[in-house]
């Protein structure tokens, strides 16, 4: 018998709000039947689409928020302004229950991943969590992390990045060992800032069963080299944010090239359908949705300015991790390695100093 999947969606988050979330939600329970959602929000800006979308209503518990984080909100002030009562909170809140086995939203990245730090902890042995999405490639697609839930990282951090990289590597693409490479400004080992290097020779010499290809450039990511490429949250956005655009451009040159004469607009006719096979792969909505790794519950962050098509991408994501059971492997391979990465009581510091904010 399938199992019943209950995913938690915050209601108001991203730039467009229910009309995403709603539509997403549809198109997400016609390829998984067995789901259910608890939909956090402003009962009266949900009911428009719960009359739209039959199917999600009948599929739905809404529960009535007063209050949406803002785009523009600084985690510290969403922490303080949406504890216990905001859409997103709510919606987290409902994993740690046990009421959701995942939680959903397009909201605020900076406060989504406060409030899931307070609400649902890290893992033992881990000390921040990392945003980790698939990424399109050349060979077909890879696992990115950390693409912004920590901007700087020290060698330890980034070996927990791999840690949990290369298992959410093997739950998604269904591989017995992904290789994993450490972003870097060159494939030489005398390259690279010296956390980095720390963090590769503590990959090569600490007994880690992990296939470590090394230090991987910039072109590697789109070639598909390694299974598994981590960095820090800084570079990491950066160069997320660089190949979105960079794929917005290729298909914005591509449909002028094709108006710009008649010859060219009968060849796009006679071409059409491989124009639209390369538009589908360049599509980020495709791959839409990353996932916060390294925390007692499963939390998916969609990009905040997609549509239902995008929003429901980052929901198959959290039915496939949840289905998976990514939280217990992940905190297997952590204990593995435990005493690795992480000086004693360094991450309950970290969770204090998360905590204060809301002092």
């Amino acid at each position: 018998m399938t199992r019943v999947l209950t995913i938690a969606l915050d209601g108001m988050g991203g730039d467009h709000g229910p009309e995403t979330v709603m539509g997403g939600a549809e198109i997400a329970l016609v390829r998984h039947p067995n789901i259910r959602f608890v939909i956090f929000g402003n009962e009266a800006a949900l009911h428009p689409y719960l009359e739209k979308y039959p199917r999600v209503a009948s599929a739905s518990e809404v529960v009535h928020t007063d209050v949406a984080v803002s785009m523009n909100d600084k985690p510290s002030q969403a922490l303080r302004r949406g504890r216990k009562v905001s859409s997103m909170w709510r919606a987290i809140d409902a994993v740690k229950e046990g009421k959701a086995q995942a939680a959903v939203s397009a909201g605020n990245t900076g406060a989504l991943m406060a409030m899931a730090k307070v609400i649902l902890r890290t893992i033992p042995n881990v000390e921040r969590p990392a945003l980790a999405a698939i990424w399109p490639t050349a060979r077909g697609e890879s696992v990115a992390l950390d693409l912004g839930a920590t901007v700087g990282a020290d060698a330890g951090q980034l070996v927990q990045f791999a840690i949990m990289g290369e298992a959410f590597a093997r739950v998604i693409f269904n591989l017995d060992r992904p290789t994993v490479g450490l972003l870097n400004i060159g494939e030489e080992e005398v390259k690279g800032t010296e956390e980095v290097k720390a963090a590769a020779q503590m990959l090569r010499d600490n007994g880690l069963s992990m296939r470590f290809h090394g230090f991987v450039e910039g072109d590697d990511i789109a070639k598909g080299t390694v299974d598994v490429v981590v960095t820090d949250g800084y570079t990491g956005n950066i160069a997320l944010k660089t190949a979105e655009g960079t794929a917005r451009l290729i298909v914005g040159y591509l449909r002028e090239a094709m108006a710009s004469s008649l010859l060219s607009k009968i060849g796009y006719v006679l071409a059409r359908g491989a124009f639209k096979t390369l538009q589908t792969k360049l599509d980020p909505r495709a791959s839409n949705g990353a996932v916060f790794l390294g925390l007692n519950g499963l939390v998916v962050k969609s990009h905040g300015g997609t549509d239902d098509v995008g929003f429901a991408s980052a929901i198959d994501v959290a039915v496939e991790v949840a289905s998976a059971d990514l939280v217990a492997k992940i905190a297997t391979d952590v204990e593995k390695a435990k005493g690795l990465t992480v000086p004693a009581g360094k991450e309950e510091t970290q969770q204090r100093e998360s905590e204060a904010v809301l002092s």
